[in-house]
């Protein structure tokens, strides 16, 4: 009998492995953090001494999701400024609040808000772009999620640094600081083209070529910043990156509604991954990603949520029916995105966008147990002929119970085990009262 951390008995497994297995009655071994085994529960018991037994032996367990692209810490902003298109959200409410509210407690109680809801809705790995990455990766590291932070870059002065070198000395500090860490990683996170330096994104290749991680940034978001683009250099964005040697496989490109055939065919030839956050872009109308056609070209495609500012939730089950529904409509074709591949697009494929996919992202041996159970057994999932289709067009955030990150539990039965919700909750409330009696424009 060999002693292990725990095991978690499964009713059904979605592996979501390279052949999208589905075991029914599974046990899933785990041992200082990783899966060592995916076997029956006979054979757990000839073999395993588990200090932890989990029973979700009437549930589903499935890889956590990766919310591959977030603004954390802009849940504080959530509601404040809806209903207008993009530039108008960015520039005259978003940028000036940010500017007038954003320090290191903001941040701090926003990542905290975010992460607590992420966790509730199934999420253990999400990708930031925001001020202050060093407090994103402390909240992320002291209660357990995994993260993706993104080392911010933009080309004018914010509370975090003031100008394109100081952004850049500060990434590479934090690198430094997290590069051999289990479940902080980190990625460069150039804003987007029209708020960032040519010189700037030079500066940020030779950086990714020597160290070895991934470039995030908003592209082709919407037609004024294509239509912008041509008028200052002649070239569509994509046109111009790929210039300055952005467009490669270590290319993560967020959004990405603007796009034509060739600009699809330089995306599957350069191996550039892209993130789809319908939500977000049918919220401020920026468009449709053509996710069809982006995974036909052979383009890895994941999901993201955008900032709760947004948003206005950081729901990926939301995100994941959404993405499958509109990429039907998008395509005229019912079969555009499935079930199962719309799931990969929140699981493994948002691994492999940010350079984790041997990590995480799968139900498999030698993987960091990152996993959540789900009740299928409600009103609203049942019958339940095919688990994956069930948990994209009839789940809601409600029947994730359990959550895992490197098998330290983040969540049982729907509580939050490293984070103070009502705490969480508190400090929102205060930050709404600050803002709302300094923001005119907000209606109560």
């Amino acid at each position: 009998m060999k002693k292990v951390d725990s095991v978690i008995q499964c009713g059904t497994l979605l592996t979501v492995n390279a052949n999208n297995r589905i075991i029914h009655n599974a046990s899933v071994v785990i041992d200082k953090g990783f899966i060592v085994d995916i076997t029956t529960p006979k054979q757990v018991l000839r073999k395993y001494e588990a200090e932890k037994l989990f029973d979700c032996s009437s549930q589903l367990v499935m890889p956590g999701l990766i919310n591959a692209h977030t603004h954390a810490a802009m849940s504080l902003f959530r509601g404040m400024a809806d209903d207008l298109p993009l530039m108008e959200w960015l520039q005259d409410h978003i940028w000036p609040a940010e500017a007038q509210w954003v320090n290191e407690s903001f941040v701090r109680d926003g990542t905290e808000l975010a992460i607590a809801e992420m966790i509730k809705s199934g999420t253990t790995c999400f990708n930031d772009m925001y001020f202050f990455p060093d407090m994103v990766a402390d909240v992320a590291q002291s209660c357990g999620i995994r993260a993706a932070i993104g080392l911010i870059v933009i080309d004018f002065p914010t509370v975090w640094a003031q100008n394109a070198d100081e952004y850049l000395s500060k990434g590479v500090a934090l690198y430094d600081q997290y590069h051999n860490h289990s479940s902080i990683h980190c990625n460069f996170a150039p804003h987007a083209p029209y708020t960032v330096s040519d010189e700037a994104f030079k500066r940020i290749v030779t950086y990714i070529n020597e160290l070895d991680i991934p470039i995030v940034t908003h592209l082709h978001e919407t037609a004024v910043e294509v239509s912008q683009a041509e008028k200052e250099t002649g070239k569509r964005p994509i046109a111009h990156l790929a210039e300055l040697g952005v467009i490669s496989p270590a290319l993560t490109a967020v959004h990405m509604t603007q796009l034509n055939i060739e600009e699809i065919a330089l995306l599957a030839k350069e191996k550039v991954n892209v993130v789809h956050c319908p939500h977000s872009n049918l919220k401020l109308a920026s468009g449709f990603c053509p996710v069809a056609q982006l995974q036909k070209a052979g383009v890895n495609v994941a999901l993201g949520t955008d900032g709760a500012a947004s948003n206005n939730q950081l729901d990926l089950l939301r995100e994941m029916q959404t993405a499958a529904l509109l990429a039907k409509g998008v395509a005229e074709n019912a079969s555009a995105v499935n079930a199962t591949n719309a799931i990969r697009m929140a699981t493994i494929n948002g691994a492999k966008a940010l350079g984790i996919d041997h990590i995480t992202g799968s139900i498999e041996v030698g993987k960091s147990a990152d996993l959540i159970s789900m009740d299928l057994s409600e009103l609203n999932s049942q019958p339940l002929y095919r688990p994956a289709s069930q948990v994209v067009y009839a789940c809601n955030a409600s029947q994730v119970k359990n959550s895992w990150v490197q098998g330290k539990m983040l969540m049982k039965n729907r509580q939050l085990l490293t984070l103070n919700e009502q705490e969480i909750i508190n400090n929102a409330q205060m930050w709404q009262q600050q803002v709302a009696q300094n923001e005119p424009d907000i209606k109560r």
